[in-house]
């Protein structure tokens, strides 16, 4: 895939899935502030419910006494007069009386029965004069002694309440101490009955505030918090102005608020994990795709070339061979031959590295593993690469120190692990190789260090050594020979052992490869 493309493809991915993130994000949030609003709502109509609700039965409860007071003072409306009222209020809790009079005008009228179809010789009409209306009621006798005393004392019962309720209301209603107007028990009720109307099931804290200042109406926990109290105004007068307000703290309205959305939330946590996931994976897919396809590119150029070399060796020994004049001489005939078997067991031997890697991921190689001395395996590896090492005027130095040294472990596959690893050692050492092999045990294990001095790597390829066909670029130069397969046979046949491999690395310094495995008893 073209490298822009690949680029393009990745922001656009990007660029989508963050418009996802934020249009889910978008939409929780309005969601959430909804919800918000609509318990607002919920809970300042509940708080003005209950607000009218105690002011109107508290009027209805005065308008009942007061016309009760009324109907027990029995007043008789016989003559013009004028008829003056009382009600006296005593405050226990300041010791103030509070006297209110109220003059009412009566004035008697005599009327023909005829105008009133109930059977009487004549009724007197009495009506009656206040400051705020005019109202007219009933009263007579007929003969035989019958009266209408008990129609005049209902209705002048009824018309004086209308008249004189409102206005001695207002008086001595606001003297009242406001914990004598309402209890706790009233506001939580009407509250919660309310609040549940609207399925709001959650505690709350109350209370009654005069002029900034709380009264003894309040429940135990409550307390004042800005931004986060609900309020209505209490006990309103004529003018819709009131001294009192009730509030209301809900101490897990955020909690409460958030789980009304839980559902959603959560949901498009999970569908959004999945996505965001999904788009990793296919990212990391994608570059790790266009990695093995360069490294792949890299194998099949250093393969064509590890095959080249020993192809055109070969042809040239049997263009050689089969030249008359050699041909005849059995010494160079016997030397092109060697070469050309040479030449034939290292292609053979590349192949067989590819065939035995794809066994492994195949699980197909068998490795039959026994008890081994491990040294005796280090140096039955020395000894492979021994007369190379001499070749380039190099040494290798065993220091076998371990005491413990059983190991269960495949002796063709495990001295070919360290054969490779002794190899890479010579390769990497661009001067005279020096090579030491050290042995140790710690705890249970027993570590082998091979320590080289050559070129060593860099950090990006210390992490990467030991994959499959990774090699560390060095530009259009390939003057170590190799396709990559190597360690990542090495790292496959430890791991099967129940090792371990690492490898500590310093650019120009060289390198110390550690295998660890576990001893056996």
């Amino acid at each position: 895939m073209n490298k822009r493309i690949f680029l393009a493809l990745v922001i656009l991915m990007s660029l989508s899935l963050i418009g996802i993130i934020l249009v889910q994000a978008y939409y929780i949030n309005n969601s959430l502030r909804n919800t918000e609003e609509q318990f607002n709502f919920n809970v300042r109509k509940a708080l003005s419910f209950v607000s009218k609700t105690i002011e109107k039965q508290e009027k209805e409860q005065h308008i009942f006494w007061l016309s009760k007071a009324i109907q027990e003072s029995g007043t008789k409306a016989d003559t013009t007069a004028i008829l003056n009222f009382y009600v006296e209020q005593k405050n226990n809790d300041t010791n103030e009386t509070l006297i209110y009079r109220n003059g009412i005008l009566e004035e008697n009228f005599k009327l023909s029965s005829a105008l009133f179809d109930i059977g009487l010789d004549s009724i007197n009409v009495k009506r009656i004069l206040s400051e705020k209306e005019t109202k007219v009621i009933e009263d007579g006798s007929v003969d035989g002694g019958t009266s209408l005393t008990a129609l005049l004392s209902q209705i002048a019962t009824q018309e004086f309440a209308d008249i004189f309720s409102e206005s001695s209301y207002n008086e001595f209603a606001y003297r009242r101490p406001i914990h004598k107007r309402v209890s706790v028990e009233e506001i939580d009720r009407l509250l919660s009955l309310k609040l549940l109307e609207d399925e709001i099931d959650i505690d709350y804290e109350f209370a009654i505030y005069s002029n900034g200042l709380a009264t003894k109406v309040k429940t135990e926990n409550f307390e004042l918090k800005k931004g986060a109290t609900f309020s209505a105004p209490f006990f309103s007068n004529k003018k819709d102005k009131s001294n009192y307000r009730l509030l209301v703290n809900f101490p897990d309205r955020k909690e409460f608020i958030l789980s009304s959305i839980l559902t959603m939330l959560i949901l498009s946590i999970v569908f959004t994990s999945i996505i965001i996931l999904a788009y990793s994976s296919a990212i990391y897919q994608l570059i790790k795709q266009r990695q093995i396809s360069e490294i792949k590119t890299d194998f099949i150029n250093n393969m064509t070339h590890e095959f080249k070399t020993p192809i055109a060796t070969i042809n040239l020994a049997l263009d050689s061979i089969r030249n008359p004049k050699i041909i005849e001489d059995k010494e160079k005939v016997l030397r092109y031959l060697g070469m050309i078997r040479e030449e034939n067991k290292r292609m053979h031997a590349q192949v067989e590295n590819v065939l035995r890697i794809s066994k492994l991921e195949k699980n197909e190689l068998n490795i039959s593993k026994e008890r081994l001395d491990l040294h005796s395996l280090v140096e039955e590896a020395i000894t492979h690469v021994e007369l190379i090492v001499e070749d380039r005027g190099g040494e290798i130095t065993a220091n076998l120190n371990a005491e413990k040294t059983s190991v269960l472990a495949n002796d063709s596959h495990f001295t070919n692990v360290l054969v490779n690893i002794l190899d890479n050692a010579i390769k990497y050492s661009p001067e005279a190789p020096k090579i030491i092999v050290t042995t140790e045990v710690v705890g249970n294990n027993i570590l082998v260090h091979v320590k080289d001095h050559g070129s060593g790597m860099s950090k990006t390829a210390q992490k990467r050594v030991f994959e499959k066909f990774y090699r560390e670029h060095t530009g259009n130069i390939h003057n170590v020979k190799g396709h990559g397969l190597g360690l990542a046979y090495v790292k496959r046949i430890i791991e099967d052992h129940q090792g371990h491999i690492s490898v500590e690395s310093e650019k120009d310094k060289g390198s110390t490869f550690t295998i660890k495995l576990p001893l056996i008893s």
